[in-house]
Parts: C-alpha cells; structure tokens; sequence
C-alpha cells in the first residue's frame, strides 16, 4: 500500500511515548482482526492468515501489545452457565455534576465485582453501568444495598435486558 493511503491509528493507553503515532499497516490489521475474531490462535496461525512469517508475526503482535493497541487476550465467558444470566442496564444520575463527585463515584464503582461496565455519558443521565447478576432478586439485593449507597447518587433508573442482539462485537477498522 502507498505510504499516501497508510490508516495511522494512534494507539489508546499506550505504554510508550504516545505523541509518536505508529502506522498500522495492512498487516497489523489483519492480525488485529484475526485476534479479535479468535484469541486464543496460535502465532503460527496468525501468521499463515496474514501471509507473514511466524517470526515476523511474532514481533509484530509483541509491538502490538507494547504500544497499547492489544489491552488484554481473555476467555469470554458464558454468562449463564456461572450464574450470572441476568443483564441489567442502570442509569444513574448524581446529586451534583462536579468532578470531585463524579471522581468519588467512579472510585466507588471501581470496586463493584458486578458492574462490568461504567460510563460517564451526556444527557439524562450522568452514568451508565452494565451489571451481570443472578436474576432480579438477586439484582434487587444489590440495589438496596450498594448501588443507591455509591457516592453521591440521587437517582437511578433500571433496565433489565430480554435479549442480547449484539453483544462484545469487534471493533470495525
């Protein structure tokens, strides 16, 4: 591919010195997607899919990782089947939109086994959390308990999920 029509994709939470983008080219990408589609490929694999050398693909997955654009490989598992069938969606709003509170909420949050998923968004609401539980009961404990406790929260609003149509889908680039 010309030098002119490159993608640079500037690497998110990178471990080096992120003010020096690194140009992906086709092959960081393809194996990119190849790792996405199945993590658990073996580097030789990786490297027949994206017709590089296993060395080659070797160094170029460890680059990948060193400058943050590869976070973690893991299992994803099935939800059910370890009890945590039920996916709940929680809207919540704070009593004050200052950093200092939304600071002690996300610390708070952080320590939440359950919450999978916290994000500070705009509009009726100032945070959105993804929460695997048992079931409703179970979801019902932890409202009470811990979710209305977390700092500085005013109100919250529920949504149970009645199915997944797209969950975890790769990232499209």
């Amino acid at each position: 591919m010309p030098a002119s029509r490159k993608k640079t994709i500037p690497p998110q939470n990178s471990t080096k010195d992120s003010s020096v983008d690194t140009e992906l080219d086709r092959i960081d990408r393809r194996i990119l997607q190849h790792l996405q589609r199945d993590g658990r490929a073996s580097n030789a694999d990786i490297a027949k899919a994206v017709h590089v050398s296993p060395a080659t693909c070797h160094r170029r997955t460890q680059r990948l990782f060193e400058q943050g654009y590869i976070r973690a490989v893991r299992a994803e598992v099935a939800p059910e089947r370890v009890q945590r069938g039920a996916l709940v969606i929680v809207g919540v709003v704070l009593d004050r939109s200052t950093p200092e509170s939304f600071a002690l909420f996300e610390a708070a949050v952080k320590k939440l086994r359950m919450v999978l998923d916290c994000h500070l968004v705009a509009g009726d609401f100032d945070f959105f959390l993804k929460v695997r539980v048992r079931d409703m009961a179970d979801f019902n404990r932890l409202h009470g308990e811990l979710l209305i406790a977390l700092p500085g929260v005013r109100q919250t609003r529920t949504f149970f999920v009645m199915k997944e149509v797209v969950d975890n889908a790769p990232l499209d680039f």
